[in-house]
């Protein structure tokens, strides 16, 4: 057992992410920051993920703004936000340019640990995510997209972290998506990586099927250096662990982990109001506080289960929900096993969805499959088979490069494309990541009634 274990709190991005599909506005988040600050975190997750995204479009916030005051109020604690490698903040590749451009402001406007993965744990994609994140002083850590699978084996996923650390990586963590780390193999894999690689090991995972607790304990008795939790308001089901028991359980065994328990317990009073007032609004849907067996079962995240049930649903097919879950798992071994994690989660299970609905397996194929088969996204874990490879593209060559060498460089275009709306650099790259979101966010900022401070950046080609 380790003497010691730091902690990331997760409840200003993936905890609410989880549950209120990242809706918090940061008027929810102010009243308390200080008090986070002085808990003893490693680091607070708040950025990055779904919040860029939800803040133009549902909240009306810049996230930008919320970056830089969020780090206003947090003098001791490390920011931290959550990159899709060369995918950003978005679930498409961007030119090298936009990436680094973005990494970059991220870390300038207050981010000191940038958590990078790829979807498809194809190292290529997170190269100039890294060198970015080096070059502008921050913290880099790179993910695994933890799975299982066939190839998914103990040494896989050794021999990556000691190529993410070869890239440069400061710290890794292993990415578990979907709570399907089970204790036994949190033990052998925190173990493996831990006899390999010396910079610091976190472990993230979901309470999805109800075993988190048990994964961290074993991650912590396995050497792990930081695990992630959620203050209990937004804890347990799709979120983390809580962080308040996570404590006082570990603490009970003899492990250091340099919290504060009454501010832990403020952190709660505080955000008790939060969830109930989202509660009471129907945003928090008590289901996603539900345990789900069937996760570990089909191997499948929490949230792709719901999903594909809403979907089916609404076609009036809910009775075929049990033969779309057992066609999950062959889509995925037809696609060569890639992690289901956004975007390949939602990929594969429209494409078992529609072998289901239509009656033929690939007589319906989305875009977005065939753009995989064709290697756009990356490199498959293990080869796609010729007969799959021919049902999807035909005789078309899957590329074997680096999927962003194709792009070329894009920001001088989206600088013309914005002029009359960007005020600063940050506003470019918001239109980069998120073009009609953005393009409605900064025009509604003109609106004399909204109430923003002139910026003075000269917005040119970053």
């Amino acid at each position: 057992m380790a003497n010691k274990v730091m902690f990331t709190e997760t409840v200003l991005r993936d905890g609410q992410q989880s549950q209120i599909a990242t809706r918090m506005p940061i008027e929810d988040m102010l009243p308390i920051l200080e008090t986070m600050d002085q808990a003893g975190f490693r680091a607070l997750e708040m950025w990055g993920g779904a919040t860029f995204d939800s803040c133009l479009r549902f909240l009306n916030e810049d996230p930008w703004e919320r970056l830089r005051t969020i780090r206003s109020h947090i003098k001791n604690t490390k920011l931290q936000m959550l990159l899709r490698g060369q995918n950003l903040l978005g679930y498409r590749n961007y030119a090298d340019d936009v990436v680094r451009a973005v990494v970059r402001k991220s870390i300038e406007n207050g981010i000191d640990v940038v958590r990078v993965f790829d979807a498809l744990n194809d190292v290529r994609n997170l190269k100039t995510s890294i060198e970015a994140c080096k070059e502008a002083g921050g913290e880099c850590q790179c993910a695994i997209s933890y799975t299982t699978s066939p190839v998914h084996t103990v040494p896989y996923f050794v021999k990556l972290a000691k190529q993410m650390a070869d890239f440069g990586a400061d710290s890794i963590c292993i990415k578990d998506m979907a709570g399907n780390l089970t204790p036994s193999d949190a033990s052998d894999l925190v173990s493996g990586i831990k006899a390999e690689v010396t910079v610091p090991l976190e472990v993230h995972t979901h309470a999805t099927a109800g075993i988190a607790e048990m994964t961290y304990l074993k991650s912590v008795e396995a050497g792990a250096d930081i695990i992630d939790t959620c203050i209990s308001s937004f804890s347990a089901g799709t979120s983390q662990p809580a962080t308040e028991s996570m404590h006082i359980a570990l603490t009970g065994l003899g492990v250091e982990t340099g919290l504060d328990l009454d501010k832990l317990s403020e952190i709660a009073e505080h955000f008790n109001g939060v969830r109930d007032k989202f509660r009471k609004s129907g945003v928090l849907n008590p289901k996603v506080k539900d345990t789900s067996p069937k996760a570990l079962v089909y191997q499948v995240p929490g949230g792709m289960l719901s999903n594909l049930l809403s979907q089916l649903t609404e076609q009036g097919n809910a009775d075929k929900y049990e033969e779309v879950l057992a066609e999950v798992p062959r889509v995925r071994a037809d696609m060569g096993y890639p992690p289901l994690v956004t975007p390949l989660s939602q990929m594969v299970g429209t494409q078992a969805l529609m072998n289901v609905i239509s009656g033929e397996r690939y007589k319906m194929i989305p875009k977005e499959i065939k753009d995989y088969v064709r290697g756009q996204y990356g490199a498959a874990p293990v080869a796609i088979s010729d007969e799959i490879r021919e049902k999807v593209i035909g005789d078309e060559q899957p590329i074997t490069c680096r999927p962003a060498d194709l792009i070329e460089p894009q920001l001088p275009k989206l600088c013309e494309e914005i002029a009359d709306y960007a005020r600063s650099e940050e506003d470019v790259l918001s239109y980069a990541l998120f073009p009609q979101q953005a393009r409605d966010f900064l025009g509604r900022r003109e609106d004399p009634f909204y109430d923003v401070p002139e910026q003075t950046v000269k917005v040119s080609v970053l």
